[in-house]
């Protein structure tokens, strides 16, 4: 008999295991916020790392190898009673075939942030509705998180995801809370993901595919042809900032990538950069100074 339940432990174990696809950190940073009592905020912590990391989010099993490792960063400016208001930070990364390094994917900062918040309440999705500003921002960044990630693996692998967050925004949009509709700016919720899904954009995700799997993947097979599909990867991008000069994708790759490209271009074997740097000088002036920094 123990035997029996020995086996039964393990195998709930293994299926926990593999039900996981994040390797998530949360943080809650409160230290704007006076008084000695910080408990609410460590509790939430607490909550919002097991809501991410025990909930099963796709139908893939992932090896504990292949888990996506993300950080969220909620840092709260200012708390009237239950009500919260600050920013996300969030950043995702994958490993690079054959390699330990990890390449960042995903590094965006959403600033319209508020939720509604009582200590010890449960933290629960539900698809069908909008309940709580907290549980939809944090589950749309999952969503998008592991479109993202796919879209890394496979050309337009991460539209499912996409399709889910954007769901999300769609059940969202009546509550009030910034960051879910058109009007609501031009770095928000709403427009990351209209534009993910969006055909205008869809030479950005093929960029991504580019980029990761044809590029990064290979540098350990070839590190010339390797680097000449990163460089084919940015001329895909040039051809979406022609077509669309302040596209917010391309803000939101340059933040995730610049320092990546700089280091690429700046190690062996020799690459001719004079028409990348050109490329990404047009495409985010802003990083001017690290493009000069490649030889």
């Amino acid at each position: 008999m123990r035997k029996i339940i020995y086996i039964l432990l393990t195998f709930f174990a293994v299926v926990q295991l593999n039900a996981q696809e994040l390797n998530c950190t949360i943080t809650v940073n409160a230290d704007k916020i006076p008084g000695s009592n910080k408990q609410i905020f460590s509790t939430l912590e607490s909550a919002l790392n097991e809501f991410v990391n025990q909930k099963r989010w796709t139908n893939f099993n992932y090896k504990p190898q292949e888990l996506i490792n993300c950080n969220l960063t909620i840092t709260v400016l200012d708390q009237t009673g239950n009500d919260f208001r600050g920013h996300i930070q969030i950043q995702s990364s994958r490993p690079v075939y054959n390699s330990t390094y990890l390449t960042p994917v995903f590094n965006f900062k959403d600033d319209n942030f508020s939720f509604q918040y009582t200590e010890f309440e449960p933290l629960q999705f539900n698809e069908n509705s909008f309940e709580s500003n907290l549980v939809s921002v944090v589950t749309f960044y999952v969503y998008t998180i592991l479109g993202m990630d796919a879209d890394t693996f496979s050309l337009n692998g991460g539209t499912p995801f996409y399709t889910k967050a954007q769901d999300i925004v769609v059940q969202a949009q009546q509550s009030g809370y910034i960051g879910w509709n058109q009007n609501d700016g031009s770095k928000t919720r709403f427009t990351l993901i209209d534009n993910l899904l969006s055909p205008t954009y869809g030479m950005y995700r093929k960029a991504m595919f580019e980029y990761h799997l044809k590029g990064l993947d290979m540098m350990n097979k070839d590190k010339k042809m390797a680097k000449k599909s990163i460089f084919e990867a940015v001329t895909t991008l040039k051809s979406v900032y022609d077509a669309r000069p302040n596209a917010f994708l391309l803000r939101v790759f340059m933040d995730s990538k610049a320092d990546e490209i700089v280091d690429v271009f700046s190690d062996g074997p020799r690459f001719d950069t004079s028409k990348l740097k050109d490329d990404l000088l047009r495409i985010s002036p802003i990083n001017a100074a690290k493009w000069n920094e490649i030889e």
